[in-house]
C-alpha cells in the first residue's frame, strides 16, 4: 500500500490537477491543447531524442525484453479486433480502433514516471528501449490494418498503402525525435554545452506538462455508453497485456530491471494516442475516449498490484 502513495499517487495527482483545472474553467480547451501540443511535439520528442542518443543500444536493446512486451501488445490487438467483431458486432474499421486501444499502452506518461518513481532513473533503460519502437511499430500496425479495412470496404487499390503509412509515420513528432536520436547515437554526434543545457531545460518540463495536460484532455471525455466494450478494452490493457509480459519475462529469465520495465509499461492504460487514432479516422471515438479515461483511473490500483508482484 505504501507504493500506492509514494510512487503511483503523485503521478495521478498531477493528472487530477489538470482535470480539476479544466473542470473549474481555470484553463480553456485551447490552453490545454496548447500545453499538450507543446509536450507531444516539442518536450517529449526532445526527451526521447536525448534518451536514445545517450542509450547504449547494444546493451539495452534486449530481444527477449522486446519480445516479452510486444508479444502481449500484438496479442491484445488481435483479441481486441476479434472481440469487437464477434462479441460486439462492430464493423472492421471500428474493430481496428478498438484493437488499437488494447494495443497502445501509455508508455510515456504512465509507464515511464511510475517506473522511475518505483526504481529510480537508472532503471529506465528497458523503458526507453520499448519506447524507441513503440510509436513507429504500433502506429505502422494500426495504420496498416485500418487502411486495409478501409480499402476492403471502399474498393480502394492497396498499392497506395505504403505511401499512406510512410506519410503518417514521418509526420509523427515522437517518431522524428527517436529517429534523430538513433542518427546521433550511431554517428557519435555531440552537441555544444549550451545546447545540451537548453535541451535539458526543455526535457525537465516534458512529463509534468504532459501529465497535467492529459488531465485536462480527459475532462472532455466523460464516460458514456458502450460500457461492455470499454470494460473489455480495460481487461485486455490492464490485465492480459501485463500478464503476458510478466509471464514471458519470467520464462526468458529477464533481469529484474528488464522484467520491471516490460511489466509496468504493459500495465499502463491506453494513451491519448488511442483517441488520436480514433479521431484521425472518425471511428469508435466514444469507445476510445471512455477507455482512456476509465483505464487511466483503474490503472491506479492495477499498477499497485503489479508493483507488488515484481521483484
Amino acid at each position: 500500500m505504501q507504493a500506492l502513495f509514494d510512487i503511483i499517487l503523485p503521478v495521478f495527482l498531477v493528472i487530477g490537477a489538470g482535470y480539476l483545472a479544466s473542470w473549474r474553467g481555470l484553463l480553456t480547451d485551447s490552453a490545454v491543447d496548447g500545453l499538450m501540443g507543446f509536450s507531444q511535439t516539442i518536450a517529449i520528442p526532445c526527451l526521447l531524442f536525448t534518451a536514445i542518443w545517450k542509450l547504449d543500444l547494444g546493451a539495452h536493446f534486449e530481444p527477449l525484453l522486446l519480445i516479452s512486451f510486444y508479444s502481449g501488445a500484438l496479442t491484445c490487438f488481435a483479441l481486441g479486433v476479434a472481440g469487437a467483431r464477434l462479441f460486439f458486432g462492430r464493423d472492421w474499421e471500428d474493430a481496428v480502433v478498438i484493437g488499437f486501444c488494447c494495443l497502445f499502452s501509455n508508455s510515456l506518461l504512465l509507464g515511464l514516471p511510475i517506473t522511475e518513481r518505483a526504481y529510480g532513473p537508472e532503471a529506465l533503460s528497458g523503458n526507453y528501449a520499448i519506447i524507441a519502437l513503440h510509436s513507429p511499430m504500433l502506429y505502422a500496425l494500426g495504420i496498416t490494418a485500418m487502411e486495409i479495412a478501409r480499402a476492403k470496404s471502399s474498393g480502394t487499390a492497396l498499392h497506395r498503402l505504403p505511401l499512406t503509412i510512410a506519410r503518417a509515420m514521418f509526420r509523427n513528432a515522437l517518431v522524428i525525435g527517436i529517429a534523430i536520436g538513433v542518427v546521433f547515437n550511431l554517428g557519435d554526434i555531440s552537441l555544444p554545452g549550451p545546447a545540451v543545457e537548453a535541451l535539458d531545460m526543455v526535457i525537465r518540463t516534458a512529463l509534468p506538462s504532459a501529465l497535467f495536460a492529459l488531465g485536462g484532455v480527459l475532462f472532455r471525455y466523460r464516460p458514456e455508453g458502450d460500457m461492455l466494450t470499454v470494460l473489455f478494452v480495460c481487461a485486455l490493457s490492464l490485465g492480459v497485456h501485463p500478464a503476458i509480459a510478466f509471464g514471458l519475462g519470467h520464462a526468458f529469465d529477464l533481469s529484474s530491471d528488464s522484467l520491471r520495465s516490460a511489466t509496468i509499461t504493459a500495465a499502463a492504460a491506453p494513451g491519448v494516442n488511442a483517441y488520436v487514432f480514433a479521431n484521425l479516422y472518425g471511428r469508435a471515438k466514444r469507445v476510445a475516449a471512455t477507455s482512456v479515461l476509465m483505464a487511466t483511473g483503474l490503472c491506479i490500483l492495477t499498477s499497485w498490484v503489479w508493483l507488488q508482484l515484481l521483484p
